[in-house]
This record gives C-alpha cells, sequence and structure tokens, in this order.
C-alpha cells in the first residue's frame, strides 16, 4: 500500500526505482601515493601563504616603526619654527626681558604638545629615593636627619611617557 501512495504523490512519468534499480554513490578511493602528494602540494600551499604572511607582516612592521615618529615631528614643526623665528628677532632687539619672554613662550608651546603625548615630568626633588625613577649620581651628607634616604638635588629631570619611565631622574641623594 506504501508503494501505491508513493505511486499517486510521484508525477506519471517517473518511476519508483526498485532496489536493483538504487545505484551505490561512487567512492573514489584514492591510493597511499596520491593521498600523500595531495597532502605535500596542500603543505607546500599553507608554507607560502605563511612566509607571504610572515613577509608581509614584517614589511608593515619596518614601514610603521619608520613613520612612528611622524606624528610627533609634526606636532614639533610649529616650535622649531618658533625657534627660528626668536633666532632672527633676537639678532634684531637689546632688550633681554623680550628675548626671555619669547623663549618662556616657546618651552610652554614644547612642553604642551610633549604632555598631549603622554610625556609627563617625574617630581623628585624632596621625594625618598627610589629606584623606580631615580638614578644615584652620587650621595652627599644630608644637613638634617629628615633628608637621609631622600633626593637632595635633581641633576636631569626624569619622564614618564604614558605611565612607562622613558628615563631615570639622576639625582644628588642625602646620607
Amino acid at each position: 500500500m506504501q508503494n501505491e501512495e508513493i505511486k499517486n504523490e510521484m508525477p506519471e512519468n517517473e518511476s519508483v526505482p526498485t532496489e536493483n534499480q538504487v545505484q551505490e554513490p561512487e567512492i573514489k578511493e584514492l591510493s597511499l601515493e596520491e593521498q600523500l602528494k595531495e597532502s605535500q602540494e596542500s603543505y607546500k600551499r599553507l608554507y607560502a601563504e605563511f612566509d607571504n604572511f610572515r613577509k608581509r607582516s614584517q614589511k608593515e612592521k619596518s614601514e610603521l616603526l619608520k613613520y612612528a615618529e611622524e606624528g610627533v615631528i609634526k606636532q614639533l614643526l610649529p616650535v622649531l619654527d618658533d625657534f627660528e623665528r626668536a633666532m632672527a628677532n633676537n639678532e634684531k632687539t637689546s632688550d633681554v626681558t623680550v628675548v626671555k619672554e619669547g623663549f618662556q613662550l616657546i618651552y610652554n608651546k614644547m612642553s604642551k604638545t610633549l604632555q598631549d603625548r603622554g610625556l609627563s615630568a617625574v617630581d623628585s626633588q624632596g621625594a625618598i629615593f627610589d629606584t623606580e625613577f631615580h638614578e644615584a649620581i652620587t650621595e652627599f651628607p644630608a644637613m638634617e636627619e629628615s633628608q637621609k634616604g631622600k633626593v637632595i638635588d635633581t641633576a636631569e629631570k626624569g619622564y614618564t611617557l604614558n605611565g612607562k619611565i622613558i628615563r631615570y631622574a639622576k639625582v644628588v641623594v642625602g646620607k
């Protein structure tokens, strides 16, 4: 009865295949040598792709390093222009206060530019000596007991860039 239902559902020009008429899908069996060749070719393609990726990544990295400073340099160019104008004006003026004001303005502009890029000075004067931030260039006898182990003088400021020390402060420590 099921065959009759199937025949009723099927179009008239098609017939239901019998078990003898059903063909199994062809299974393509590859010899071990063919499988090995296929695997080797696949490996070679994959290795070539990886090698190309590695070369491309290395090229991109070198380009990035080559032009990494571009942003900072572009921001410092106006400061350089200001220095050039100041030097030209310094030869024309005899008023020392104008020269001092000009240099102070240029210093402030440069300092602001560097701070905007994440640079900050390490405040060392009077701080407890810390090897994480300071480099002791010498020890000096402290005038007071409270100055022992603390920074008495700063020979060179230290700086951090986005929280990372890029230059240790060179300091004189009281002993």
